[in-house]
């Protein structure tokens, strides 16, 4: 066995933290994410049923899809362990509209261009505002690698 059976070439990772880390049922909250059926989700209704004869008290999670805003649900005893993804958002500067994808410039002067334009009324809107000459800052929210805008707003001038 040589050291060359040994190479492993790690991708960079944002602040060395994971996608997701565990947090027991009974601590999640309401308006607070959590991984169902392996899509990140803003839980939207919670509802803990008591215990059985035997048995734990279970947990009844009800979230929509942050990115796709699907409504998912899932049961699970409130001793065990879920899933929470690590969610960030971030604001950036809008600088162009391209074939679908936003042209974003973040805090450091670089740019992003790997952002899609949201789809439906937002999209529309968002579009429309941009080409009618108005800056515009955009927030993106990314968690598991997936990206998405969550809203817009119009930058305040200075």
């Amino acid at each position: 066995m040589g050291d060359d059976e040994h190479q492993h070439d790690f991708q960079e990772a944002g602040s060395g933290a994971s996608a997701t880390y565990p947090i027991q049922c009974s601590a999640l909250r309401k308006n607070g994410y959590v991984l169902l059926k392996g899509r990140p989700c803003k839980i939207v209704e919670m509802s803990t049923s008591k215990t059985g004869k035997h048995g734990h008290a279970k947990v009844h999670l009800v979230g929509l899809d942050i990115f796709t805003g699907k409504k998912l649900e899932d049961i699970s005893p409130s001793t065990h362990n879920m899933d929470v993804p690590n969610v960030s958002r971030n604001e950036y500067q809008l600088l162009n509209v391209d074939d679908n994808f936003l042209s974003l410039m973040t805090n450091d002067g670089s740019t992003k261009d790997d952002v899609r334009v949201p789809e439906g009324e937002m999209g529309k809107s968002l579009e429309a505002d941009f080409n009618d000459g108005k800056e515009l800052l955009v927030t993106v929210i990314n968690a598991m690698g997936e990206e998405a805008v969550v809203s817009y707003k119009e930058a305040p001038k200075s």
